[in-house]
């Protein structure tokens, strides 16, 4: 059967298990695609045990899967799960009543009990030091997805404080990425904004004696900080007067001070067991122009001090932030608390993690920087930009985003998952095209060497208002050099010697003659075509096992395509022995250029991002670098049966 692209899906056989752990998910017909295992709290976990489930889900087929819990009196019990695996959309979600997640369920009780007058203000706090990546993606989605489900309002914020890492360039991408999810703030704010606010909070809380000016280096302020199960040690300037912190703290503002050698630090508890309290550095002095400011600043506040007072500024009702910052939900709380303004609440969720990808900007910057990579939108790269050039929808990754859930468990998703849900949606919106990779000539030997046929293509079987193109059929035509054997191993049904085989929306076709080089390469075959098979139908009945794709070789486009795999050998980058770089597990792979493809005429006029299946083979999509030559970035595969069969017998070989 000729593959359209769409995922091979199979009803699941769910076996109830001894226990959680146990459960296994069997597909009729073997498996789909590799189980995704998951986290998550229980229905019973959820009351208190802390006990968590697993739950595998596949394929983005509804079902229902059953996972033993211990609860609160130690009785097992069997509790139901539904596993939502996003077959539908986000949208198609919005006020539906779920799936639900811990945060959702915080604000439906804060509505009806009618905390912050039932307003609901989330923020997207990015800081514009490098591009934004699949990871933000999730934060992005859960911020503007709950504000609209609860008619609230979403800000878009650059935490711009550190004007050492911080570029225009950044913002702009920033930006672009946001709308190009499909979303819009209802503000756009940065930290600077409020840097005279801060500022000013700053005094105050010098002058309540809650901060002081510190002399200590960097270094020594982590030496006197102290370990988790070692109390710190109080700064010898800590209990400076008010007036002379004052005094210095105006004169840091002044830039008579050189860099790094003053900061003001909170005055908290040195023996707090949560070391973000003890004394956290609140200002540092840093001559340095800013993207926004220029040189009107060269003291900048901390991430950690700006943060929480910019949401209360905005009055951002529920702050939502991963896991990392949960420990810094105190200190956000000390500053508000002790400056007495609205209350802005944090709530900490599970970042995204996928194997095969890195996720830190540090790291993905130093790609950049020492060239492993073309730039932060290089297809390869994890970042939304390079995500959108090499094919990814918003759709996609919006659908991929609400499967993934929110929890308070970090966890690890395969990259097969979000693959699914790319393929699911450009299966259902691209138009199909036909290209050969790697060209090998045939000669219809009894086709009139005049004649120019228009065959009808569908341009896409799941989208019947799509239509239809016509392709050009000439005497001399391109298959697949993969379509070709000369002597055919088993379970192989495409062209050889003495085999017909159908051609895609044309004729069926039978190899007479194989032409080689003086090496012996195969460089041309010779067929007849049967003229009343026209369209790939066989009135007398006869039955055609192979069907293949195959252009004009007078009409057809030269083309480069570029074929994409993982960035990274192994499923966790960072997997490298002591002393060695996350740059060792990089894949020398991940990048192939074929530079001598043919693709039928139809999509000479198409623009950067259009994106294609071409069939048989993936999905592809219109690169910027197009000029003289269309160049096609793979997005992602179709699955190859047989590429597949022949791996396995190489492998058992």
């Amino acid at each position: 059967m000729f593959n359209h692209g769409r995922p091979r899906r199979a009803a699941p056989t769910i076996t109830p298990p001894g226990e959680c752990a146990a459960l296994r998910m069997n597909c009729r017909g073997g498996p789909l695609w590799p189980p995704v295992v998951r986290l998550l709290r229980c229905s019973v976990c959820a009351s208190g045990c802390g006990w968590r489930s697993k739950i595998i889900t596949a394929c983005g087929i509804n079902y229902r899967s059953y996972c033993q819990s211990i609860s609160k009196d130690g009785e097992h019990s069997n509790v139901s799960i539904e596993a939502e695996f996003a077959e539908t959309s986000p949208e198609s979600r919005q006020n539906s009543g779920g799936p639900s997640n811990f945060i959702r369920d915080i604000i439906i009780d804060d509505i009806k009990s009618g905390k912050y007058d039932g307003q609901v203000q989330t923020r997207f706090p990015p800081e514009p030091n490098g591009y934004l990546h699949i990871g933000h993606a999730k934060a992005i989605c859960l911020d503007f997805g709950l504000a609209a489900e609860f008619g609230g309002k979403t800000n878009l914020r650059f935490d711009d404080t550190n004007p050492s890492k911080e570029e225009t360039e950044y913002v702009n991408a920033i930006m672009e990425d946001v709308q190009w999810l499909g979303f819009q703030w209802d503000g756009l704010y940065y930290a600077s904004d409020y840097f005279q606010q801060l500022y000013e909070w700053a005094i105050q809380l010098i002058t309540a004696g809650k901060a002081y000016v510190c002399d200590l280096s960097a270094d020594e302020i982590r030496e006197y900080r102290g370990t988790l199960t070692e109390p710190g040690r109080e700064s010898p300037y800590r209990n400076r007067s008010v007036e002379e912190n004052l005094d210095l703290f105006e004169r840091m503002k002044k830039g008579e001070f050189p860099d790094g050698s003053r900061t003001l630090r909170a005055k908290i508890d040195m023996s707090s067991p949560n070391l973000n309290l003890r004394d956290p550095v609140m200002y540092r002095t840093l001559h340095m122009d800013h993207h926004r400011t220029g040189n009107q600043w060269c003291i900048y506040p901390m991430y950690d001090y700006a943060h929480g007072q910019s949401d209360s500024i905005e009055r951002v009702t529920h702050s939502m932030c991963t896991l990392e910052f949960e420990n810094n939900r105190p200190l956000y709380n000390w500053f508000i608390e002790q400056l007495g303004i609205f209350p802005s609440r944090q709530y900490e969720f599970d970042r995204l993690a996928l194997t095969h990808t890195l996720l830190s900007k540090r790291k993905l910057l130093k790609l950049v920087e020492e060239g492993h990579v073309g730039g932060w939108d290089d297809p390869r790269m994890p970042t939304l930009s390079g995500m959108r050039r090499r094919g990814y929808t918003a759709t996609a990754i919006r659908n991929f985003c609400a499967s993934v859930g929110v929890s308070k468990t970090n966890g690890i998703t395969q990259l097969q998952q979000l693959e699914y849900f790319l393929r699911q949606n450009l299966n259902q919106i691209v138009p199909r095209v036909m290209c050969v990779q790697k060209p090998l000539r045939v000669v219809v030997e009894n086709y009139p060497d005049d004649l120019v046929e228009e065959m009808d293509a569908i341009n896409n079987p799941e989208d019947s208002s799509a239509g239809s193109r016509k392709i050009p059929f000439s005497k001399t035509l391109y298959i697949e050099e993969d379509d070709f054997r000369e002597d055919p191993p088993k379970q192989f049904y495409r062209l050889a010697p003495g085999r017909e085989v159908r051609l895609r929306y044309a004729y069926l076709i039978t190899c007479k003659e194989v032409i080689k080089d003086s090496s012996g390469r195969v460089v041309e075959l010779r067929c007849t075509y049967d003229p009343a098979t026209r369209g790939g139908n066989t009135p007398d009945g006869r039955k055609v096992k192979s069907t293949i794709h195959w252009v004009s070789a007078v009409h057809a486009l030269p083309a480069e395509v570029r074929l994409y795999d993982n960035l990274f050998v192994k499923e966790d980058p960072n997997e490298v022995e002591e002393g060695h770089d996350f740059t060792e597990n990089l894949n020398p792979d991940s990048l192939q250029v074929i530079e001598d493809c043919k693709v039928e005429p139809s999509v000479r006029d198409a623009a950067p991002g259009t994106k294609y299946q071409f069939e048989r083979l993936g999905y592809y999509c219109v690169d910027r670098d197009s000029a003289d030559k269309m160049v096609f970035n793979r997005t992602i595969g179709l699955r190859d049966t047989w590429a597949k069969i022949e791996k396995r017998a190489t492998s058992g070989a």
